[in-house]
């Protein structure tokens, strides 16, 4: 009987290293979308990384913008207009102008929410998120001065990212959908990008936050 039982738990184990040994990729593990929110289609998006390396924060506005661009949808990258080579702080009157001077109807603002050098699965938290973060402006003051402390993102082996879409026709702008993913592999940060990007958008338009490609 004992052999038995040292049996089963061996083969339990065995079973379970390659789920150990697979990487996690990045998918949508907290979803929420404002059920307040009534506003019309959006037009005009702007796309804003707040922390993370340059070329790692130009890479994920590139690929975001790209991916949210179809018919009837342009997504333009902050950088064109916010040159941030150091993640350095946004002035909010500059960001208010540039969305009124640009017309942008939208504004989708990601940043790394956990930057560790490990490789095991941390669970992203549960949270209601519209209190805090129930504008653009409240959310960039809560947020701004633990995406801007020194040495923030060195050395990210694992990453887990927060994406915010905000609608912009209310002074302070209006949270309508918020995700944050699971605790991913964050070893190769161009690959990581690319299937970051593409879960993020799979749930904007399953949340209908935007229209899906035709």
């Amino acid at each position: 009987m004992r052999k038995q039982s040292l049996l089963l738990v061996a083969t339990a184990a065995i079973l379970a290293i390659p789920m150990l040994l697979v990487a996690s990729a990045p998918k949508i593990e907290v979803s929420w979308k404002n059920p307040n929110f009534s506003g019309t289609r959006f037009t005009n998006i702007l796309v804003l990384a707040l922390n993370g390396k340059a070329a790692n924060r130009a890479e994920f506005e590139d690929e975001l913008a790209a991916a949210i661009t179809r018919p009837g949808i342009q997504a333009t990258q902050s950088y064109v207009f916010l040159a941030r080579p150091d993640a350095t702080p946004i002035d909010m009157k500059d960001m208010r102008e540039l969305i009124r001077e640009q017309k942008f109807d939208a504004i989708v603002v990601a940043r790394i929410t956990k930057a560790e050098k490990k490789t095991t699965y941390v669970p992203g938290e549960i949270y209601d998120p519209y209190p805090y973060y129930g504008t653009f402006y409240g959310y960039y003051d809560v947020v701004s001065p633990l995406v801007y402390s020194p040495g923030y993102l060195e050395k990210v082996s694992t990453a887990q990212v927060e994406t915010n879409f905000y609608a912009t026709a209310k002074p302070d702008g209006e949270l309508v959908w918020t995700g944050t993913t699971n605790t991913f592999n964050g070893n190769s940060p161009m690959k990581a990008i690319k299937e970051l990007v593409n879960v993020v958008i799979k749930e904007l338009e399953k949340q209908n936050v935007i229209s899906g490609k035709s």
